[in-house]
């Protein structure tokens, strides 16, 4: 199927704010119509002026389909060439084939399914070992395992725990992770539906959390003793890395910002006190921010002077300039429905993930997908 470039503005305007508040939304992961597709425009945020559109789109040429008929997929990673994604409610692993296919390698056990539950976040160690953010029986958690075989024979070894007890819910259960430039392991995590825990520094719900790889807590943590790296937060699903190495991190607000923060260490994102741009003493403001119903912003990926978002409400891949990260411009609007994930291929193409298939969406009879698009700047 023939695909053209989509984008449509999100004016980050306080009365639509409030418009959507007396919608009533609760979640701003939830269902929501496909927007129609229209010609790229730039979208400003809250911070800074509006600017220029690029003079050129930082992706060139259409996204080709890479694999179909994914169920609930969450994560990409990849082992040199070879693409692994994990699927949330089945608990499965799964390898890309060269011929546009998959294969098992392994099932995360005793993985408990439930709304926004299951096996959620993948990151990868040195090709040989597997991290996995997952629900059980006794929260959320975060395992290690060992990775065995070569590309088409891949096989998942015995898990060991490495944290465990992360509040868990039906909703807001955070879940990606990725190793820094440091070497460290961040997991985000989610206030599990209930505030509190977002300020609360005694736990480990609504928070950034870091830890060295094999599940210690770093002695230059913030807070002595804890995982805890910044805190204040409600839902928090993206981490990316500049060159320079500053932090980014994409996060859900309630019914009226959806954010874009840089992540310091020991920082108060100001969750549930407040939610977006605030300007109050104590806590840092995101860079910009959205209308939950225009974004719900899930994985995301640096490159070539880049931030590229996933968005599921707004079904769109959202490209955010670092020379000016108060703009941003929204790409395939409509044409590929939810998006949760965006990676840089070992080839450096982007790689986006579709989550139609999740009980939210509307999926088609591939979905669900994932695409691949080459880079202008790379």
């Amino acid at each position: 199927m023939q695909r053209h470039w989509g984008s449509t503005a999100v004016a980050t305007l306080a009365v639509a704010a409030l418009t959507a508040c007396a919608s009533g939304q609760t979640d701003p992961g939830g269902a929501a119509s496909a927007p129609t597709p229209t010609s790229a425009a730039p979208s400003s945020g809250a911070v800074g002026p509006a600017g220029e559109p690029r003079s050129h789109p930082p992706m060139r040429g259409e996204p080709e389909a890479v694999v179909q008929g994914l169920e609930a997929p969450w994560s990409i990673v990849f082992r040199g060439d070879t693409a692994l994604v994990s699927e949330r409610d089945s608990g499965r692993i799964l390898e890309l084939t060269d011929d546009g296919g998959t294969r098992d390698i392994g099932v995360v056990p005793e993985v408990v399914h439930g709304g926004e539950g299951g096996l959620l976040g993948l990151a990868l160690q040195d090709g040989d070992w597997l991290y996995a953010y997952s629900t059980g029986k006794g929260g959320n958690r975060i395992q290690r395992f060992e990775l065995s075989g070569t590309a088409g024979s891949l096989a998942l070894g015995k898990g060991t725990t490495l944290l465990e007890g992360i509040p868990a819910g039906p909703n807001h259960n955070g879940g990606r992770l990725a190793f820094g430039p440091d070497g460290m392991l961040y997991a985000t995590t989610g206030d599990a539906g209930e505030r509190s825990h977002a300020q609360d520094l005694d736990s480990l719900a609504g928070k950034i959390l870091r830890m060295t790889p094999d599940g210690k807590i770093p002695e230059d943590n913030p807070f002595p003793g804890s995982y805890v790296y910044s805190y204040g937060h409600r839902n928090p699903q993206g981490l990316g890395w500049t060159l320079d190495e500053r932090m980014y991190a994409t996060e859900f607000g309630q019914n009226t910002w959806d954010e874009l923060n840089v992540i310091t260490a020991g920082a108060n994102y100001g969750w549930p006190t407040v939610e977006g741009i605030a300007n109050r003493d104590g806590f840092v403001d995101p860079v910009q921010q959205w209308e939950p119903a225009a974004a719900s912003p899930s994985g995301m990926a640096l490159a070539g002077g880049t931030i590229f978002i996933a968005n599921l409400r707004g079904a769109a891949l959202r490209t955010v300039p670092l020379a000016d990260t108060s703009v941003s411009t929204e790409h395939y609007v409509g044409e590929f429905g939810r998006l949760r994930d965006a990676v840089i291929a070992p080839d450096g193409d982007l790689w986006f993930l579709t989550n139609n298939t999740d009980g939210r969406g509307s999926p088609g009879p591939d979905d669900d997908m994932i695409y691949r698009v080459d880079l202008a700047d790379r």
